[in-house]
């Protein structure tokens, strides 16, 4: 199964279909209250507005099953939340929330049309987003003497540069300092081998546990 997506910022699109103006809102959410609380904002931001329809993916956690989530705020069952929650689910997209304002034109579009803006409506947000890959990383740990914490940490971020890897903030104490780096699994022999060569084969990457982590496309 592919690795689900994020948004690395909220985004706001606009669209219009016969008169009708469908202002399409992606947020990033953790929880329902979140999503709750940005729904009040909408609102209270286009009060004017016919219809304030919305759809939530979360992503699954250690306490909670993922959840799905949509309002057809009025319009005919199954013509607004549905396709909106269709379109994030088809997109990958987690932790996500989505609310398509309507400003009615005077034109119906009828249950195929509402259904067609609706759809259109987030996936041209989604299109323009920026997205992140939610992944699984190895946690990798090298252990230096404090002496070599400068070349050590050069070498280990060029490497992570190259890499897309991500550098945490070395932890030191009054024996050695540690330094650990996100990586890929799949890549995880590639750094073993470049601190080999580095170090001289003095300081073995170790790796310590997994973690989730957003990461660029």
């Amino acid at each position: 199964m592919s690795d689900p997506l994020v948004l690395a910022a909220d985004v706001e699109t606009e669209l219009i279909e016969k008169k009708s103006r469908f202002l399409t809102r992606l947020h990033r959410v953790q929880d329902v209250a979140q999503a709750d609380a940005l729904l009040r904002s909408a609102r209270t931001q286009h009060p004017d507005a016919r219809h304030h329809c919305t759809a939530l993916v979360l992503a699954e956690t250690a306490g909670r099953a993922e959840m799905h989530r949509s309002n057809d705020d009025g319009e005919p069952s199954g013509t607004a939340g549905m396709p909106m929650l269709q379109s994030l689910l088809q997109a990958r997209l987690v932790d996500t929330f989505a609310i398509v304002i309507r400003y009615f034109g005077g034109v119906k579009l009828g249950a195929g049309g509402l259904v067609r803006a609706y759809t259109a409506g987030v996936e041209q947000a989604v299109a323009v987003a920026s997205l992140r890959r939610r992944t699984e990383l190895v946690v990798a740990q090298v252990e230096v003497p404090p002496a070599e914490v400068g070349i050590a940490e050069n070498a280990v971020r060029l490497w992570a540069a190259t890499h897309g890897a991500r550098v945490e903030p070395t932890q030191y104490s009054s024996r050695s300092a540690v330094l650990s780096v996100l990586v890929a699994p799949t890549d995880l022999a590639a750094l073993r081998a470049d601190t080999a060569r580095w170090s001289s084969g003095r300081h073995p990457v170790q790796e310590v546990g997994r973690r989730r982590a957003d990461v660029p496309l």
